[in-house]
């Protein structure tokens, strides 16, 4: 492999919809770079960036993948990702390894939900952003409406740099080129439109171009990366990556005019905690201590953990000794690779802005900062926004005796992609998984059985009410019991009262001259500890209780702390039952995007489920984005319905927000439901 500077290397990531064309358009560049043979076929299973055996199977991307190639003395690392919103996640994840973020739109369908969601995300973490037009041979095309509504939805930065031709059949630049014939549009327009653009951002070209009347595009590097890095200026692209138009002409735009690591803006590293944490700038310089961000983890069977990382300072070669976040404990890289899909192409070093992997190093994980010195402790960077998880299934084995392997198989996983979580719900005894959608955990438990071999049952998780109080009342129980040798005594009376929403329990020991002596107070409250976990009348954990023992008796010889367990579960049993007890249910805050058209009928969805709507705001595109507060059990499919209601151009998230009472006839059906334990004396 020659040896490239930093300067030579573009780092560029395909965003987009499902079906834009990604993966077709990284085959179609790596071909005509001449780093394959031949181009792959997504329904034949061939492609690069498509080797899993699921992404075969289904015919489109599930995970992410790395590709590297050269071309003219530049090293291009693309990272390919998966459309479908259930893998966004995965797309987020893998944007801090690129300088340029390239949004490809399918000329056919336009402007889609994963479109607008990855040039916001991208210009929230201030990256290059880039669109290419695909398909733009494909029937049914309205190119010039397309570009319009580009125009309207993203800004008019969003300037075409070339435009198609001959039919569909090639493009023609705009940008160094300042006339010529195109099938739209004016080819001189959209180049003046671009100067017009790039002079803005330099106080003094643009005193130059008015001066003169032009300006020669060879003299606007500089202010083309500074429009590109300020979010100024978006190239439009036309391309059709299963022809391969426009593709050399796509090339050509990433070595000419795409920023290299020392042009695009830096990484939002921090160094610190809390308030005390400071910037901390990685400078691309390859002779600095190394600082390198890990944005993608796999874990296969057969290989073991895969860390892929990107360079943002310093050198990594071959036998390093770098060090993982804070860890005092150094790993040594034994083999360094750069990938190509399924193909891990050995390398002696990654300089900065190279896109680099590690294998069989259990310790690397997700977001984790790889360096070479203590200096570059306690470095990460921001937080990444990823959408929260929140479609859950139960999980059990079906084989007994499975339970440790399933939560082993299941870390494995969740490690992998930071938007699925695992957690053992004590409250409802259960190991729930939570993804982003119904087609996210579906691809995960057909890895469980394909790639571990391990069979699984799932059902929705249950709902995690919880059990209070409404009224004071008291209450009291002796416990006795003889049985030939030494007896158990011990009696309470004690008194309860509600508390505010969300205070939690409070215990407070009022027993005077010792008639329950100190000693077995510790044994009351467990006995009400008892309770307060496994509730009262239907089986879920209380709260928002305040629980005063005033009064008690014990025996010298009988007084024993099993005694005053049972003593004080009893006791509590019996004040709860005169407190008017209710159960409690889960309400979140929605949040749901959708377009305007459909705004009533999600409000009347909402409403008809027991919600209440709080507000609602515009956005671009012609989007709403509606709020409101909706019980948890009312949402059970909601993602299903929202999809139906939408045509499937809606989202939502949902967040805690607190517990109020259920209705009368929900809670006679809890209740029933709910088989008391028999209370053992």
């Amino acid at each position: 492999m020659a040896l490239i500077t930093t300067e030579a290397i573009r780092a560029v990531a395909l965003v987009g919809h499902a079906g834009a064309g990604k993966t077709t358009l990284a085959e179609a560049l790596l071909y005509r770079a001449g780093a394959i043979p031949a181009m792959g076929s997504i329904e034949r299973g061939t492609t690069v960036c498509d080797f899993d055996p699921l992404e075969k199977q289904h015919q489109h991307s599930l995970y992410s993948a790395v590709a590297h190639f050269e071309h003219q003395g530049t090293r291009i690392h693309l990272v390919d990702t998966p459309g479908y919103p259930d893998f966004l996640g995965q797309a987020i994840s893998c944007l801090p390894a690129a300088e340029t973020v390239i949004v490809v739109v399918n000329a056919q369908t336009g402007i889609e939900l994963t479109t607008t969601r990855m040039m916001n995300w991208a210009a929230r973490r201030r990256l290059c952003r880039m669109i290419v037009v695909n398909k733009i041979d494909a029937e049914n095309t309205d190119l010039p409406a397309l570009l319009n509504a580009l125009q309207e939805t993203f800004g008019k930065e969003c300037l075409p740099i070339n435009l198609p031709a001959a039919g569909g059949m090639k493009v023609v630049d705009c940008f160094f080129n300042p006339a010529g014939e195109s099938d739209f549009s004016s080819v001189e327009q959209a180049h003046r439109a671009l100067i017009d653009q790039v002079v803005e951002v330099d106080e003094e070209l643009m005193a130059l171009y008015l001066e003169q009347g032009d300006i020669d595009p060879g003299q606007l590097h500089a202010p083309f990366e500074k429009a590109l890095r300020e979010g100024h200026l978006v190239p439009i692209c036309f391309a059709s990556a299963r022809t391969g138009v426009g593709v050399p002409e796509l090339l050509d735009i990433f070595i000419k005019l795409l920023p290299n690591p020392t042009e695009g803006n830096p990484r939002p590293f921090i160094k610190g905690e809390g308030p005390q944490a400071e910037e901390f700038r990685a400078v691309p310089d390859p002779d600095k201590h190394v600082v390198a961000h890990v944005f993608k983890v796999s874990v296969d069977p057969f290989v073991g953990k895969l860390g892929v990382f990107k360079v943002h300072q310093g050198t990594i070669t071959k036998d390093s000794q770098l060090f993982i976040g804070d860890a005092r404990k150094p790993f040594k890289v034994g083999h360094l690779f750069m990938l190509r899909g399924k193909e891990h192409i050995e390398v002696e070093r990654c300089i900065p802005g190279d896109i680099g992997a590690v294998a069989k190093v259990e310790e690397i994980g997700f977001d984790a900062v790889l360096h070479d010195h203590h200096d570059e402790d306690r470095i990460h960077l921001q937080p990444l926004e990823f959408p929260n998880p929140i479609y859950g299934l139960a999980i059990d084995p079906v084989k007994r005796g499975d339970e440790q392997r399933l939560w082993e198989v299941l870390t494995k996983l969740a490690s992998e992609d930071p938007c699925l979580r695992v957690e053992r719900l004590m409250s409802t005894n259960e190991t729930v998984v939570w993804g982003l959608g119904e087609l996210h955990l579906r691809t995960l438990l057909e890895r469980m059985t394909t790639q571990y071999k391990l069979e699984v049952k799932t059902r929705p998780p249950r709902i995690e009410y919880r059990e209070t109080i409404t009224a004071p009342a008291e209450g009291h129980h002796r416990h006795k019991k003889q049985t030939g040798g030494a007896g158990q005594f011990g009696e309470v009376f004690l008194r309860i009262e509600p508390l505010p929403r969300g205070t939690g329990f409070q215990f407070v020991d009022e027993v005077k001259g010792g008639a329950i002596p100190s000693q077995f107070i510790p044994a009351v409250e467990k006995g009400v500890q008892q309770v307060m976990e496994t509730g009262a009348i239907a089986g879920y954990p209380m709260q928002d209780v305040r629980v005063v023992v005033y009064d008690g008796k014990s025996h010298p010889v009988d007084g024993k702390e099993v005694a005053f367990i049972t003593a004080g579960k009893k006791a509590f049993l019996d004040a709860v039952m005169k407190a008017r007890p209710i159960v409690l249910e889960p309400i979140v805050r929605i949040e749901i995007t959708v377009p305007e058209a459909n705004m009533g009928d999600v409000a009347g969805d909402i409403s008809s489920k027991r919600g209440q709507v709080t507000g609602t705001q515009s956005g671009r595109g012609g989007m709403v984005t509606v709020t409101g507060l909706v019980p948890l059990s009312e949402l059970n499919n909601y993602q299903s319905r929202l999809k139906s209601l939408t045509g499937g151009a809606g989202s939502y998230s949902v967040e805690f927000s607190h517990y109020e009472p259920v209705p009368p006839n929900v809670q006679q059906q809890l209740v029933a439901q709910h088989k008391a334990p028999a209370a053992e004396d």
